[in-house]
Protein backbone atom coordinates (compact mmCIF):
# COMPACT_ATOMS: atom_id res chain seq x y z
CA UNK A 1 0.00 0.00 0.00
CA UNK A 2 1.02 3.41 -0.85
CA UNK A 3 1.84 5.84 2.18
CA UNK A 4 -0.66 8.83 2.82
CA UNK A 5 0.99 12.27 2.23
CA UNK A 6 0.17 14.54 5.25
CA UNK A 7 1.45 17.77 4.78
CA UNK A 8 1.99 19.07 8.42
CA UNK A 9 3.81 22.42 9.24
CA UNK A 10 5.60 21.99 12.34
CA UNK A 11 7.63 24.27 15.12
CA UNK A 12 11.27 25.44 14.40
CA UNK A 13 14.43 25.17 16.81
CA UNK A 14 15.05 28.75 16.26
CA UNK A 15 13.38 31.11 14.36
CA UNK A 16 15.20 32.89 11.01
CA UNK A 17 15.55 36.02 9.84
CA UNK A 18 13.65 36.08 6.46
CA UNK A 19 15.69 36.08 3.32
CA UNK A 20 14.15 38.31 0.46
CA UNK A 21 13.07 37.85 -2.92
CA UNK A 22 12.97 40.79 -5.41
CA UNK A 23 11.43 40.11 -9.07
CA UNK A 24 15.15 38.97 -9.93
CA UNK A 25 15.71 36.51 -8.14
CA UNK A 26 16.50 33.17 -10.21
CA UNK A 27 14.39 30.11 -8.89
CA UNK A 28 17.08 27.27 -9.31
CA UNK A 29 19.15 29.73 -6.61
CA UNK A 30 15.78 30.53 -4.49
CA UNK A 31 14.98 26.74 -4.40
CA UNK A 32 19.41 26.33 -3.44
CA UNK A 33 18.49 29.16 -0.63
CA UNK A 34 15.69 27.79 0.63
CA UNK A 35 16.98 23.99 0.97
CA UNK A 36 20.40 25.18 2.47
CA UNK A 37 17.97 27.30 5.22
CA UNK A 38 15.83 24.08 5.92
CA UNK A 39 18.72 21.45 5.88
CA UNK A 40 19.04 21.93 9.73
CA UNK A 41 15.60 20.79 10.38
CA UNK A 42 15.92 17.59 8.13
CA UNK A 43 15.85 15.75 11.29
CA UNK A 44 11.75 17.03 11.42
CA UNK A 45 11.08 14.91 7.88
CA UNK A 46 9.95 11.50 9.21
CA UNK A 47 9.31 8.73 6.61
CA UNK A 48 6.68 6.92 5.79
CA UNK A 49 8.13 3.58 7.85
CA UNK A 50 8.16 5.55 10.83
CA UNK A 51 5.14 6.98 11.17
CA UNK A 52 1.50 4.95 11.78
CA UNK A 53 -2.17 6.03 12.61
CA UNK A 54 -2.24 5.82 15.99
CA UNK A 55 -0.21 8.95 16.17
CA UNK A 56 -2.63 10.63 15.22
CA UNK A 57 -5.57 9.67 17.00
CA UNK A 58 -6.62 6.38 15.37
CA UNK A 59 -7.69 5.55 11.57
CA UNK A 60 -8.23 8.65 9.48
CA UNK A 61 -10.27 7.19 6.90
CA UNK A 62 -12.61 5.69 9.57
CA UNK A 63 -13.00 8.97 11.16
CA UNK A 64 -13.60 10.15 7.60
CA UNK A 65 -16.48 7.83 7.15
CA UNK A 66 -17.91 8.65 10.22
CA UNK A 67 -17.90 12.50 9.45
CA UNK A 68 -19.33 12.25 5.74
CA UNK A 69 -22.11 9.92 7.18
CA UNK A 70 -22.90 11.87 10.03
CA UNK A 71 -23.27 14.73 7.77
CA UNK A 72 -25.88 14.09 5.42
CA UNK A 73 -26.83 18.04 5.36
CA UNK A 74 -24.67 20.98 5.72
CA UNK A 75 -26.51 21.88 9.00
CA UNK A 76 -25.27 18.81 9.91
CA UNK A 77 -21.85 19.52 8.76
CA UNK A 78 -21.56 22.15 10.64
CA UNK A 79 -23.37 20.14 13.87
CA UNK A 80 -20.47 17.58 13.84
CA UNK A 81 -17.73 20.39 13.38
CA UNK A 82 -19.07 21.89 16.42
CA UNK A 83 -19.29 18.98 18.61
CA UNK A 84 -15.77 17.91 17.48
CA UNK A 85 -14.56 21.41 18.32
CA UNK A 86 -16.24 21.88 22.09
CA UNK A 87 -14.70 18.34 22.36
CA UNK A 88 -11.01 19.54 21.70
CA UNK A 89 -11.52 22.46 23.92
CA UNK A 90 -12.53 25.00 21.58
CA UNK A 91 -14.82 27.72 23.04
CA UNK A 92 -17.99 29.23 21.19
CA UNK A 93 -18.34 32.80 20.44
CA UNK A 94 -21.72 34.68 19.22
CA UNK A 95 -21.57 37.20 16.88
CA UNK A 96 -23.62 39.31 18.14
CA UNK A 97 -21.84 39.63 21.56
CA UNK A 98 -18.57 41.02 22.23
CA UNK A 99 -15.63 38.92 22.18
CA UNK A 100 -12.75 38.57 25.28
CA UNK A 101 -10.19 36.76 23.00
CA UNK A 102 -6.79 35.69 24.37
CA UNK A 103 -3.54 34.57 22.99
CA UNK A 104 -3.20 30.82 23.04
CA UNK A 105 -6.89 30.34 23.09
CA UNK A 106 -9.15 28.44 20.26
CA UNK A 107 -12.34 29.70 19.48
CA UNK A 108 -15.43 29.01 16.96
CA UNK A 109 -18.30 30.61 15.74
CA UNK A 110 -21.21 29.55 13.70
CA UNK A 111 -23.81 31.10 11.45
CA UNK A 112 -26.73 30.23 10.41
CA UNK A 113 -26.31 26.56 11.33
CA UNK A 114 -24.58 25.85 7.93
CA UNK A 115 -21.13 27.91 8.06
CA UNK A 116 -18.43 27.73 11.00
CA UNK A 117 -15.18 29.78 11.34
CA UNK A 118 -12.70 28.27 13.77
CA UNK A 119 -9.24 30.06 15.23
CA UNK A 120 -6.43 29.10 17.35
CA UNK A 121 -4.22 32.20 18.36
CA UNK A 122 -0.56 31.93 18.53
CA UNK A 123 0.83 32.62 22.16
CA UNK A 124 3.34 35.22 20.23
CA UNK A 125 0.72 36.70 18.03
CA UNK A 126 1.05 40.16 17.86
CA UNK A 127 -1.40 42.95 16.00
CA UNK A 128 -0.52 42.80 12.17
CA UNK A 129 1.14 38.80 12.08
CA UNK A 130 -0.63 37.24 9.48
CA UNK A 131 -3.47 34.35 9.36
CA UNK A 132 -2.99 30.91 8.18
CA UNK A 133 -6.37 29.65 6.60
CA UNK A 134 -7.75 26.74 4.82
CA UNK A 135 -11.42 27.50 3.37
CA UNK A 136 -14.28 24.99 2.20
CA UNK A 137 -17.87 24.62 2.14
CA UNK A 138 -20.63 22.43 3.99
CA UNK A 139 -22.92 22.87 1.12
CA UNK A 140 -23.43 19.75 -1.86
CA UNK A 141 -25.68 19.56 -4.84
CA UNK A 142 -28.98 17.69 -3.90
CA UNK A 143 -32.67 18.03 -3.89
CA UNK A 144 -34.29 20.22 -1.71
CA UNK A 145 -37.87 20.45 -0.60
CA UNK A 146 -40.53 22.93 -1.92
CA UNK A 147 -42.01 24.97 0.67
CA UNK A 148 -45.11 23.53 -0.60
CA UNK A 149 -44.27 20.02 -0.99
CA UNK A 150 -47.26 17.75 -0.47
CA UNK A 151 -48.75 16.82 -4.05
CA UNK A 152 -50.63 13.85 -5.21
CA UNK A 153 -51.03 11.74 -8.12
CA UNK A 154 -53.60 9.14 -8.99
CA UNK A 155 -52.73 6.28 -6.53
CA UNK A 156 -49.57 8.17 -5.23
CA UNK A 157 -48.49 10.79 -2.36
CA UNK A 158 -45.49 12.64 -3.94
CA UNK A 159 -43.16 15.37 -2.22
CA UNK A 160 -41.98 18.09 -4.67
CA UNK A 161 -38.83 19.43 -4.76
CA UNK A 162 -36.36 21.87 -6.41
CA UNK A 163 -32.84 20.98 -7.74
CA UNK A 164 -30.19 22.94 -5.70
CA UNK A 165 -26.77 23.39 -7.62
CA UNK A 166 -25.61 21.50 -10.66
CA UNK A 167 -26.08 17.67 -9.80
CA UNK A 168 -26.08 14.59 -11.73
CA UNK A 169 -29.69 14.28 -11.64
CA UNK A 170 -30.65 11.04 -13.08
CA UNK A 171 -27.93 9.98 -10.64
CA UNK A 172 -30.87 10.30 -8.03
CA UNK A 173 -32.97 7.81 -9.78
CA UNK A 174 -33.36 4.21 -8.05
CA UNK A 175 -32.17 5.57 -4.87
CA UNK A 176 -33.04 4.22 -1.73
CA UNK A 177 -33.70 8.42 -0.24
CA UNK A 178 -34.86 10.03 2.92
CA UNK A 179 -35.05 13.33 4.33
CA UNK A 180 -32.55 15.30 6.69
CA UNK A 181 -32.28 19.38 7.87
CA UNK A 182 -33.69 21.89 10.02
CA UNK A 183 -36.78 22.00 11.00
CA UNK A 184 -38.33 24.91 13.39
CA UNK A 185 -40.70 23.49 16.73
CA UNK A 186 -42.50 25.25 19.57
CA UNK A 187 -41.69 24.19 22.92
CA UNK A 188 -44.11 23.67 26.02
CA UNK A 189 -43.58 27.91 26.83
CA UNK A 190 -44.21 28.33 23.51
CA UNK A 191 -40.94 30.02 22.54
CA UNK A 192 -39.50 28.30 19.10
CA UNK A 193 -36.34 26.00 18.75
CA UNK A 194 -34.02 24.81 15.92
CA UNK A 195 -33.40 21.57 15.74
CA UNK A 196 -31.76 18.74 13.23
CA UNK A 197 -33.72 15.53 11.95
CA UNK A 198 -32.38 12.83 10.13
CA UNK A 199 -34.29 9.98 8.97
CA UNK A 200 -32.49 6.70 8.36
CA UNK A 201 -34.86 4.73 7.01
CA UNK A 202 -35.53 5.20 3.01
CA UNK A 203 -38.89 7.05 3.21
CA UNK A 204 -38.56 7.60 -0.78
CA UNK A 205 -37.91 7.23 -4.22
CA UNK A 206 -37.64 8.56 -8.09
CA UNK A 207 -38.48 5.69 -10.11
CA UNK A 208 -36.87 5.41 -13.80
CA UNK A 209 -39.42 4.26 -16.49
CA UNK A 210 -39.04 1.01 -17.65
CA UNK A 211 -37.18 0.36 -21.14
CA UNK A 212 -40.17 -1.65 -22.42
CA UNK A 213 -41.38 2.49 -22.54
CA UNK A 214 -39.26 3.88 -23.57
CA UNK A 215 -37.45 2.42 -26.13
CA UNK A 216 -34.54 4.79 -27.03
CA UNK A 217 -33.42 5.88 -23.84
CA UNK A 218 -30.27 3.55 -24.41
CA UNK A 219 -29.54 5.81 -27.92
CA UNK A 220 -30.88 8.95 -27.56
CA UNK A 221 -30.36 9.33 -23.54
CA UNK A 222 -31.87 9.98 -20.47
CA UNK A 223 -33.33 13.21 -20.56
CA UNK A 224 -35.48 13.73 -17.44
CA UNK A 225 -37.66 16.76 -17.19
CA UNK A 226 -36.84 18.10 -13.75
CA UNK A 227 -39.88 19.84 -13.13
CA UNK A 228 -42.20 16.85 -14.04
CA UNK A 229 -40.16 13.85 -13.66
CA UNK A 230 -37.97 14.14 -10.55
CA UNK A 231 -40.87 13.79 -8.31
CA UNK A 232 -40.30 11.46 -5.10
CA UNK A 233 -42.97 8.80 -4.37
CA UNK A 234 -44.10 8.87 -0.56
CA UNK A 235 -46.66 5.81 -0.79
CA UNK A 236 -49.79 4.76 -2.13
CA UNK A 237 -52.52 7.03 -1.46
CA UNK A 238 -55.69 5.32 0.43
CA UNK A 239 -58.41 8.48 -0.66
CA UNK A 240 -59.97 7.96 2.36
CA UNK A 241 -57.14 8.38 4.96
CA UNK A 242 -55.50 11.16 2.69
CA UNK A 243 -58.62 13.34 2.85
CA UNK A 244 -59.07 12.33 6.90
CA UNK A 245 -55.76 13.51 7.67
CA UNK A 246 -55.52 16.62 5.53
CA UNK A 247 -59.21 17.52 6.95
CA UNK A 248 -57.87 17.21 10.31
CA UNK A 249 -54.43 19.16 9.82
CA UNK A 250 -53.69 22.68 10.69
CA UNK A 251 -53.79 24.71 7.64
CA UNK A 252 -50.49 25.25 8.42
CA UNK A 253 -49.41 21.96 7.93
CA UNK A 254 -51.31 21.44 4.67
CA UNK A 255 -48.54 22.64 2.73
CA UNK A 256 -47.19 19.00 3.69
CA UNK A 257 -47.73 15.42 4.25
CA UNK A 258 -49.20 14.89 7.74
CA UNK A 259 -47.12 11.61 6.86
CA UNK A 260 -43.97 12.79 6.95
CA UNK A 261 -44.50 15.36 9.30
CA UNK A 262 -45.70 12.21 11.65
CA UNK A 263 -42.50 10.70 10.58
CA UNK A 264 -40.69 14.20 11.12
CA UNK A 265 -42.90 14.47 14.51
CA UNK A 266 -41.62 10.77 15.52
CA UNK A 267 -37.72 11.69 15.38
CA UNK A 268 -38.24 14.81 17.07
CA UNK A 269 -40.00 13.35 20.11
CA UNK A 270 -42.59 16.10 19.29
CA UNK A 271 -46.38 16.73 18.35
CA UNK A 272 -46.14 17.25 14.71
CA UNK A 273 -48.43 20.31 15.41
CA UNK A 274 -45.41 21.70 17.07
CA UNK A 275 -43.99 21.77 14.14
CA UNK A 276 -44.04 25.10 12.28
CA UNK A 277 -41.11 24.88 10.24
CA UNK A 278 -39.00 22.43 7.84
CA UNK A 279 -35.70 23.08 5.66
CA UNK A 280 -35.16 19.50 4.53
CA UNK A 281 -32.75 17.97 1.85
CA UNK A 282 -33.64 14.28 0.06
CA UNK A 283 -30.56 12.74 0.82
CA UNK A 284 -29.09 9.19 -0.17
CA UNK A 285 -29.36 6.42 2.92
CA UNK A 286 -26.55 4.02 1.77
CA UNK A 287 -23.48 4.85 4.12
CA UNK A 288 -20.35 5.93 3.08
CA UNK A 289 -17.97 3.18 2.90
CA UNK A 290 -14.42 1.33 1.63
CA UNK A 291 -14.39 0.26 -1.90
CA UNK A 292 -11.82 -1.70 -4.40
CA UNK A 293 -10.37 -4.64 -4.14
CA UNK A 294 -7.76 -3.07 -1.84
CA UNK A 295 -10.38 -1.31 -0.38
CA UNK A 296 -8.38 1.98 -2.05
CA UNK A 297 -11.42 4.16 -2.65
CA UNK A 298 -13.88 5.66 -0.61
CA UNK A 299 -17.43 5.35 -2.15
CA UNK A 300 -19.59 8.53 -0.70
CA UNK A 301 -21.99 11.07 -1.36
CA UNK A 302 -20.95 14.68 -0.56
CA UNK A 303 -17.49 13.92 -1.03
CA UNK A 304 -17.58 17.64 -2.92
CA UNK A 305 -16.78 19.39 -0.31
CA UNK A 306 -17.06 17.19 2.82
CA UNK A 307 -13.74 15.85 2.64
CA UNK A 308 -12.20 18.89 2.17
CA UNK A 309 -13.88 20.43 5.12
CA UNK A 310 -13.00 17.11 7.24
CA UNK A 311 -9.43 17.56 6.31
CA UNK A 312 -9.45 21.40 7.45
CA UNK A 313 -11.21 20.33 10.83
CA UNK A 314 -9.29 17.47 11.50
CA UNK A 315 -5.90 19.81 10.60
CA UNK A 316 -6.84 22.60 12.94
CA UNK A 317 -7.68 20.43 16.03
CA UNK A 318 -4.83 17.98 15.63
CA UNK A 319 -2.27 20.98 16.00
CA UNK A 320 -3.83 22.02 18.74
CA UNK A 321 -4.89 19.77 20.78
CA UNK A 322 -0.95 19.74 23.02
CA UNK A 323 -1.00 22.42 25.51
CA UNK A 324 2.33 23.38 23.66
CA UNK A 325 1.09 23.93 20.50
CA UNK A 326 0.74 27.34 20.23
CA UNK A 327 3.25 28.44 22.51
CA UNK A 328 5.99 29.22 19.61
CA UNK A 329 2.87 30.30 17.49
CA UNK A 330 3.38 34.11 16.12
CA UNK A 331 -0.06 33.53 13.64
CA UNK A 332 -3.48 32.64 13.82
CA UNK A 333 -4.62 29.26 12.56
CA UNK A 334 -8.22 29.14 10.98
CA UNK A 335 -10.57 27.20 9.29
CA UNK A 336 -13.28 29.10 7.63
CA UNK A 337 -16.50 26.41 6.34
CA UNK A 338 -18.93 28.55 4.06
CA UNK A 339 -22.60 27.09 2.54
CA UNK A 340 -24.09 28.34 -0.63
CA UNK A 341 -20.97 27.71 -2.64
CA UNK A 342 -23.08 25.03 -5.58
CA UNK A 343 -24.98 28.37 -6.00
CA UNK A 344 -22.50 30.88 -5.89
CA UNK A 345 -22.10 31.66 -2.30
CA UNK A 346 -23.97 34.70 -2.37
CA UNK A 347 -26.21 34.39 0.94
CA UNK A 348 -25.42 35.93 4.43
CA UNK A 349 -23.71 32.16 5.23
CA UNK A 350 -21.84 31.68 2.41
CA UNK A 351 -18.51 33.03 1.23
CA UNK A 352 -19.25 36.25 -0.88
CA UNK A 353 -20.88 37.56 2.59
CA UNK A 354 -18.04 39.08 4.64
CA UNK A 355 -17.72 36.99 7.49
CA UNK A 356 -13.91 36.09 7.17
CA UNK A 357 -12.99 39.46 6.73
CA UNK A 358 -14.97 40.81 9.65
CA UNK A 359 -13.85 37.71 12.06
CA UNK A 360 -9.94 38.94 10.92
CA UNK A 361 -10.94 42.07 11.95
CA UNK A 362 -12.49 41.47 15.12
CA UNK A 363 -9.53 39.37 16.38
CA UNK A 364 -7.10 41.71 15.55
CA UNK A 365 -8.96 44.35 17.26
CA UNK A 366 -9.73 42.27 20.34
CA UNK A 367 -6.10 41.41 20.58
CA UNK A 368 -4.32 44.48 20.17
CA UNK A 369 -6.40 46.22 22.89
CA UNK A 370 -6.78 49.28 21.05
CA UNK A 371 -3.10 49.48 20.50
CA UNK A 372 -3.40 48.92 16.58
CA UNK A 373 -1.41 50.74 14.94
CA UNK A 374 -1.99 52.46 11.10
CA UNK A 375 -3.41 49.64 9.05
CA UNK A 376 -3.23 46.77 11.30
CA UNK A 377 -5.84 44.58 9.60
CA UNK A 378 -4.53 45.26 6.25
CA UNK A 379 -0.95 44.09 7.44
CA UNK A 380 -2.69 41.57 8.84
CA UNK A 381 -4.07 40.27 5.47
CA UNK A 382 -0.91 40.99 3.04
CA UNK A 383 1.20 38.93 5.50
CA UNK A 384 -2.02 36.01 5.49
CA UNK A 385 -2.22 32.85 3.33
CA UNK A 386 -5.36 31.54 2.01
CA UNK A 387 -5.82 27.71 1.29
CA UNK A 388 -8.95 27.17 -1.06
CA UNK A 389 -9.75 23.16 -0.61
CA UNK A 390 -11.95 21.55 -3.28
CA UNK A 391 -12.28 18.53 -5.03
CA UNK A 392 -10.37 18.34 -7.88
CA UNK A 393 -11.48 16.29 -11.36
CA UNK A 394 -9.43 13.38 -11.58
CA UNK A 395 -8.95 11.73 -14.70
CA UNK A 396 -11.48 9.26 -16.38
CA UNK A 397 -10.58 6.84 -17.82
CA UNK A 398 -13.63 6.41 -19.92
CA UNK A 399 -13.32 9.52 -21.07
CA UNK A 400 -10.18 10.99 -21.40
CA UNK A 401 -10.89 12.92 -24.51
CA UNK A 402 -12.38 15.40 -21.70
CA UNK A 403 -8.99 16.11 -19.84
CA UNK A 404 -6.40 18.40 -21.71
CA UNK A 405 -3.65 16.47 -22.41
CA UNK A 406 -0.55 17.63 -20.22
CA UNK A 407 -3.11 18.14 -17.41
CA UNK A 408 -4.50 15.17 -15.93
CA UNK A 409 -4.17 14.28 -12.21
CA UNK A 410 -4.85 11.13 -10.89
CA UNK A 411 -6.88 9.94 -7.60
CA UNK A 412 -3.55 8.50 -5.64
CA UNK A 413 -1.20 10.47 -6.92
CA UNK A 414 -1.16 13.51 -4.62
CA UNK A 415 -2.83 17.39 -4.11
CA UNK A 416 -4.16 18.77 -7.43
CA UNK A 417 -3.15 22.89 -7.81
CA UNK A 418 -6.15 24.52 -9.92
CA UNK A 419 -4.62 27.17 -12.45
CA UNK A 420 -7.44 29.21 -14.73
CA UNK A 421 -6.50 31.86 -16.61
CA UNK A 422 -9.46 33.61 -16.24
CA UNK A 423 -10.00 33.37 -12.81
CA UNK A 424 -12.02 30.87 -12.07
CA UNK A 425 -9.44 29.29 -9.40
CA UNK A 426 -7.44 31.89 -7.68
CA UNK A 427 -4.00 30.37 -8.01
CA UNK A 428 -1.62 32.66 -9.04
CA UNK A 429 2.10 32.31 -10.25
CA UNK A 430 3.66 32.58 -6.76
CA UNK A 431 0.93 30.76 -4.42
CA UNK A 432 1.38 27.81 -7.16
CA UNK A 433 4.73 28.40 -7.38
CA UNK A 434 5.07 28.41 -3.03
CA UNK A 435 2.53 25.39 -2.95
CA UNK A 436 5.11 23.37 -5.08
CA UNK A 437 8.34 24.06 -4.04
CA UNK A 438 7.90 23.27 -0.55
CA UNK A 439 6.51 20.16 -1.60
CA UNK A 440 9.30 19.43 -3.85
CA UNK A 441 12.10 20.34 -0.83
CA UNK A 442 9.95 17.38 0.93
CA UNK A 443 9.60 15.11 -2.26
CA UNK A 444 5.83 15.41 -2.10
CA UNK A 445 3.76 14.62 -5.28
CA UNK A 446 1.57 17.37 -6.48
CA UNK A 447 -0.55 17.53 -9.61
CA UNK A 448 -1.93 20.31 -11.40
CA UNK A 449 -5.29 20.83 -13.38
CA UNK A 450 -6.10 23.18 -16.49
CA UNK A 451 -9.60 22.59 -17.87
CA UNK A 452 -9.56 22.22 -21.97
CA UNK A 453 -10.12 25.46 -23.57
CA UNK A 454 -12.87 24.41 -25.55
CA UNK A 455 -14.96 23.45 -22.33
CA UNK A 456 -16.43 25.61 -19.73
CA UNK A 457 -14.37 25.65 -16.10
CA UNK A 458 -16.66 25.50 -13.18
CA UNK A 459 -14.97 27.78 -9.95
CA UNK A 460 -14.15 27.60 -5.87
CA UNK A 461 -14.71 29.97 -2.89
CA UNK A 462 -10.94 30.75 -3.95
CA UNK A 463 -11.56 33.71 -6.21
CA UNK A 464 -14.52 35.37 -4.32
CA UNK A 465 -12.43 35.47 -0.74
CA UNK A 466 -9.38 36.62 -2.86
CA UNK A 467 -11.52 39.47 -3.94
CA UNK A 468 -13.45 39.94 -1.01
CA UNK A 469 -10.68 39.67 1.33
CA UNK A 470 -7.77 40.39 -0.17
CA UNK A 471 -5.87 37.58 0.72
CA UNK A 472 -3.27 35.94 -1.36
CA UNK A 473 -3.86 32.41 -1.86
CA UNK A 474 -4.47 29.28 -3.93
CA UNK A 475 -6.98 26.84 -5.08
CA UNK A 476 -5.95 23.06 -4.32
CA UNK A 477 -7.79 19.63 -4.22
CA UNK A 478 -7.74 15.96 -4.19
CA UNK A 479 -8.80 14.22 -7.46
CA UNK A 480 -12.26 12.51 -7.38
CA UNK A 481 -14.54 10.77 -10.30
CA UNK A 482 -18.20 10.80 -10.71
CA UNK A 483 -18.14 14.99 -8.61
CA UNK A 484 -21.73 15.86 -8.18
CA UNK A 485 -23.33 12.62 -8.56
CA UNK A 486 -25.10 11.40 -5.75
CA UNK A 487 -22.16 8.72 -5.27
CA UNK A 488 -19.02 9.88 -6.00
CA UNK A 489 -15.28 8.07 -5.72
CA UNK A 490 -11.90 9.43 -4.10
CA UNK A 491 -8.47 7.52 -3.28
CA UNK A 492 -8.08 6.81 0.28
CA UNK A 493 -4.91 7.36 0.04
CA UNK A 494 -5.05 10.66 -1.08
CA UNK A 495 -8.56 12.00 0.46
CA UNK A 496 -6.74 10.78 4.41
CA UNK A 497 -4.05 13.18 4.36
CA UNK A 498 -5.86 14.85 6.77
CA UNK A 499 -5.77 18.21 5.93
CA UNK A 500 -3.06 21.13 5.92
CA UNK A 501 -1.45 20.80 9.68
CA UNK A 502 -0.69 24.19 10.54
CA UNK A 503 2.55 25.23 11.57
CA UNK A 504 3.62 27.40 14.85
CA UNK A 505 5.42 29.94 13.00
CA UNK A 506 4.73 31.44 10.07
CA UNK A 507 5.41 29.11 7.12
CA UNK A 508 7.23 30.04 3.60
CA UNK A 509 3.93 30.47 2.96
CA UNK A 510 3.54 33.78 3.93
CA UNK A 511 4.67 37.21 3.45
CA UNK A 512 6.41 39.40 6.37
CA UNK A 513 6.45 42.73 7.34
CA UNK A 514 9.22 43.73 4.94
CA UNK A 515 6.26 43.30 1.59
CA UNK A 516 6.14 46.10 0.09
CA UNK A 517 4.02 45.32 -2.83
CA UNK A 518 3.27 41.44 -3.94
CA UNK A 519 3.45 43.00 -7.87
CA UNK A 520 7.04 43.71 -6.63
CA UNK A 521 8.91 41.71 -4.46
CA UNK A 522 8.27 39.14 -1.93
CA UNK A 523 9.55 37.86 1.72
CA UNK A 524 10.04 33.93 2.27
CA UNK A 525 9.93 33.15 5.78
CA UNK A 526 12.19 29.50 6.17
CA UNK A 527 10.39 28.10 8.53
CA UNK A 528 10.12 24.35 7.74
CA UNK A 529 6.60 22.71 6.22
CA UNK A 530 7.12 18.97 7.11
CA UNK A 531 5.59 16.67 4.75
CA UNK A 532 5.08 12.51 6.08
CA UNK A 533 4.18 9.88 5.06
CA UNK A 534 1.69 8.06 7.07
CA UNK A 535 0.16 4.20 6.47
CA UNK A 536 -3.37 3.77 7.55
CA UNK A 537 -4.99 0.01 7.44
CA UNK A 538 -8.54 -0.26 6.30
CA UNK A 539 -11.14 0.24 8.45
Amino acid sequence: MSGLRLLQLQPCPNVMKPSFLSPTTKLPNLRATLLSSLSRFSSLCTNSDQINESSFGGSIAGDLLDYLNESWTQFHATAEAKRQLLDAGFHLLRENEEWDLKPGGRYFFTRNMSSLVAFAIGEKYNAGNGFLVIAAHTDSPCLKLKPKSASSKPGYLMVNVQTYGSGLWHTWFDRDLSVAGRVIVRSNDDSFVHKLVKVRSPLLRIPTLAIHLDRTVNTDGFKPNLETHLIPLLSTRCEESFLESKKNSPSSKACHHPQLLEVLSDELKCAADDITSIELNICDTQPSCLGGVNNEFIFSGRLDNLASSFCALRALIDSCQLSGDLSSEHAVRMVAFFDNEEVGSNSIQGAGAPTMFQAMTRIVSCLAHHNVGEGAVQRTIRQSFLVSADMAHGLHPNFMDKHEEHHQPEMQKGLVIKHNANQRYATSGITAFLFKEVAKIHNLPTQEFVVRNDMGCGSTIGPILATGVGIRTVDCGIAQLSMHSVREICGKNDKTICGLRFTPYQSIFMGSENVHSAESSFTFAPHPLKIQQVHTSSR
